[in-house]
């Protein structure tokens, strides 16, 4: 702490999140205060981590083939028989609803010559295989052969379709491939338990847009990881947006965070005296609106009309105004109380990352997932997915999920009219992407720099992933046998 200023040598020297948050007009969750930090170095990193083959390919062995991933939602696979197939660095798993509820994963491989058995999501009464005609129950259990006669090596064997683990949290099934995997409760850890006040079992798939990138996939992740570059590449949204002076927590191992003020004014504007309504008229400009808010006046036809002029009461900010607005459109559109929540859980940008390709935004505004992952086995190519979930209306039933909309390597996110306002500050961070990707292979020192505490959790990242990297090799020449 500089003891003249009153701040931290590693933070911004401007009002903290803590600061905002202390203007909040409802009570603040603990979970949303400052929370630890870690003191990773400043050490450079290969710029070869993110296209040399062989360290590609010990991501796949050391961190994909061990980690927890989230595959689909439980409502896109409701009833017993349901099937969802998932891929990953060349993995193809069957994602599918028991009978008794349950939900198991198999590889997707028939134990005969190895073609797929499920060609995509559906329902199936049992998984048959177009080549040569073997099949197997839902359960996985072996069901015939056309041409057992001549298979001696299948008789008296077990013959199921490998499994993976599963579990499931907040509404999405989770997989991992390792058998010896650690409980997906003890990788989720805080935040399970901050998320329980948001509840996302009890909301529904409302948007799924996603998108090949020709970059790799950690810097697909790291685009999403830290705030300040809102600074050159968002502009419209620096004067309601708090980027540099966000705040950032390692909350363990797997999980770490970052939260963003909205409707403040961003400490690097030349000019900060904005007068709130001026911010106001900035986040209307920008789309900043409420999704809700949105909704509910294209459910209603208002939008062929112009919007109510926005007053602000005596003592009002522009955040607090906007908070307000959207606490009144949420319980319009779904029917619930959020008159108690507090401001930041309406407006701001809370992400929680789950290591090492998912994040999930808490509060109740719609919540924005992501998930980054390699496409195919590709070191240079990577697909980003993006998820909105909403609330189940309080006294109607669940919605059907929305369907994946996949735009191709020569679209653009604006293909996907859903986004709305979102498709342009996305496809301003796809700008730079893969221009990031050429410009690695094209360093001059060999090594990529992180900012000490606002680009923390990128270097967490790379530091993990090369613990994990580390760990599995060790394991190797120990003798034991790593999933391949």
């Amino acid at each position: 702490m500089d003891q003249a200023t009153g701040y931290r040598p590693d933070r911004h020297p401007s009002e903290s999140y803590e600061d905002i948050l202390e203007r909040d007009t409802r009570a603040v969750p603990d979970h949303l205060r400052q929370g630890p930090t870690l003191d990773l170095g400043d050490g450079g990193i290969p710029v070869t981590d993110y296209f040399d083959p062989q360290h590609f390919a010990d991501e796949v062995r050391h961190v994909w083939l061990k980690v927890w991933q989230w595959t689909c939602r439980e409502e896109e696979i409701p009833e017993p028989g349901d099937v969802f197939v998932y891929e990953n660095v060349g993995k193809s798993l069957i994602v599918t609803r028991q009978a008794d509820g349950s939900i198991k994963a198999f590889y997707n491989s028939c134990l005969h010559r190895g073609r797929k058995l499920v060609d995509g999501d559906g329902h199936r009464s049992h998984f048959w295989c177009k080549y040569h005609g073997m099949s197997w129950t839902c359960a996985g259990r072996f069901r015939s052969n056309p041409i057992d006669w001549d298979f001696p090596q299948f008789q008296d064997r077990d013959m199921s379709l490998p499994e993976v683990k599963v579990a499931t949290w907040g509404g999405f099934v989770f997989v991992n491939f390792d058998p010896d995997a650690a409980p997906l409760m003890e990788t989720l850890g805080p935040l399970a338990e901050h998320f329980e006040r948001y509840d996302l079992a009890d909301h529904y798939k409302a948007l799924h847009v996603s998108k090949v990138v020709p970059c790799n996939w950690k810097v697909m992740a790291e685009a999403f990881m830290e705030s300040h570059h809102t600074i050159a590449t968002h502009p419209q949204l620096v004067p309601f947006l708090g980027d540099v002076n966000s705040q950032y927590d390692i909350l363990s191992d797997h999980v770490s965070r970052q939260f963003t003020a909205t409707g403040v004014v961003s400490p690097t504007m030349a000019s900060r005296n904005l007068s709130d309504m001026a911010i106001l008229q900035a986040m209307e400009a920008a789309g900043g609106g409420s999704d809700a808010e949105e909704d509910d006046r294209a459910r209603t036809g208002a939008r062929d009309t112009p919007k109510a002029p926005m007053t602000l009461q005596d003592g009002q900010t522009a955040r607090t105004y906007a908070a307000e607005m959207t606490r009144q459109a949420l319980a319009a559109e779904d029917g619930w109380d959020y008159a108690g929540r507090s401001d930041a859980e309406m407006m701001d940008a809370l992400l929680y990352n789950v290591f090492p390709h998912q994040s999930f935004w808490a509060g109740y505004a719609p919540n924005l997932v992501y998930r980054w992952r390699p496409e195919g086995l590709n070191p240079e190519l990577s697909v980003m997915e993006i998820i909105i979930l909403k609330r189940v209306p309080k006294n109607g039933k669940r919605p059907a999920p929305a369907a994946e909309h996949r735009l191709r390597l020569d679209q653009d996110w604006s293909d996907a009219p859903s986004l709305g306002a979102l498709a342009k500050v996305f496809e301003q961070d796809m700008e730079n992407l893969p221009h990031v990707q050429t410009g690695l292979r094209s360093s001059g020192t060999g090594v990529v720099n992180f900012a000490l505490y606002s680009e923390m959790r990128i270097r967490h990242l790379h530091v993990k992933i090369a613990r994990m990297i580390a760990d599995g090799k060790q394991m190797l020449q120990q003798g034991h046998v790593l999933p391949a």
